[in-house]
């Protein structure tokens, strides 16, 4: 496929769809409920599985394949010192071949395979699967500023559009880690606000859930990766929502920290920072 693809984003997402299910295949064969047996540590002392790895692997060879020529930036390559130099690339891929891996050691179906384009630092199309629990969230935004952002549930194989939702009166719906992230600090924040539930997910199903209107907000107070959040915060801004850190500001993507470590942030739509 030749260069022409990036501008056909339908497209493109179409085929970065088809990569994620295949990636998703390969950690299923490693999941278990009663939890993952083996797991390896990284220097930063976060976990590594084998179905990150294969993944991983998976997707690049995938990729490379589609779209030669436009890097990759993948969470495992990254931690073993394996990163291509995106100087003077226009696009690039950012990749979390299993985004949760705590939570797929436990045996919780609550991780994602997470892969996003950025053009020029932003997130332009993302796919974000669920593979335990069969649930494909993808968003793209054209070059003329069309966007469109997808819910695609395995069971039934049905499509929808997703859009967020405007804050409900009776109270906000609030999303945080189930495994990360400071609770006093997340607590201090929400004093401010009207919540009327606090809902616990992984990975980046909950800047998914905002992007579908089921939720309305997601401060996270500690470390995140630019793999663990670029392909959500594509599928949110094509949903009418964005991820700003803690002066407003939009996250941006290719590495100005040269750990790929984003700042403090807060998910919402965007009318709730207006």
């Amino acid at each position: 496929m030749s260069s022409k693809l990036l501008l056909h984003r339908a497209a493109l997402c179409n085929t970065v769809r088809r990569i994620a299910l295949e990636a998703g295949e390969i950690t299923l064969e490693y999941f278990d409920e009663a939890g993952y047996e083996g797991a390896d540590a990284k220097e930063d002392g976060s976990p590594v599985t084998l179905a990150d790895q294969e993944a991983e692997k998976l997707i690049q060879k995938r990729l490379e394949d589609m779209l030669p020529g436009i890097p990759m930036i993948g969470e495992e390559a990254s931690a073993a010192g394996h990163k291509p130099d995106i100087t003077g690339h226009d696009y690039f891929w950012l990749v979390d071949p299993l985004d949760g891996t705590k939570e797929f050691i436990s045996g919780s179906g609550d991780y994602t395979v997470n892969i996003a384009l950025i053009h020029k630092g932003a997130p332009v199309l993302g796919v974000v699967y669920a593979p335990a629990v069969g649930e494909l969230y993808a968003g793209y935004t054209e070059e003329n500023g069309n966007t469109k952002a997808l819910r695609w549930l395995e069971d039934t194989g049905s499509e929808k559009d997703i859009r967020v939702r405007r804050p409900p009166r009776e109270g906000l719906t609030v999303v945080a880690s189930k495994s990360h992230g400071s609770s006093q600090r997340l607590d201090q924040y929400l004093n401010e606000y009207k919540v009327e539930k606090l809902v616990k997910r992984g990975s980046s199903l909950k800047i998914c859930i905002i992007a579908a209107g089921k939720a309305d907000l997601y401060p996270r107070f500690g470390p995140t990766s630019e793999w663990d959040t670029a392909a959500g915060d594509a599928v949110l801004r094509a949903a009418g929502g964005i991820i700003v850190d803690l002066q407003g500001k939009p996250l941006t993507y290719g590495g100005s920290d040269p750990k790929f470590l984003n700042p403090e942030f807060i998910a919402a739509p965007r009318g709730f920072f207006e």
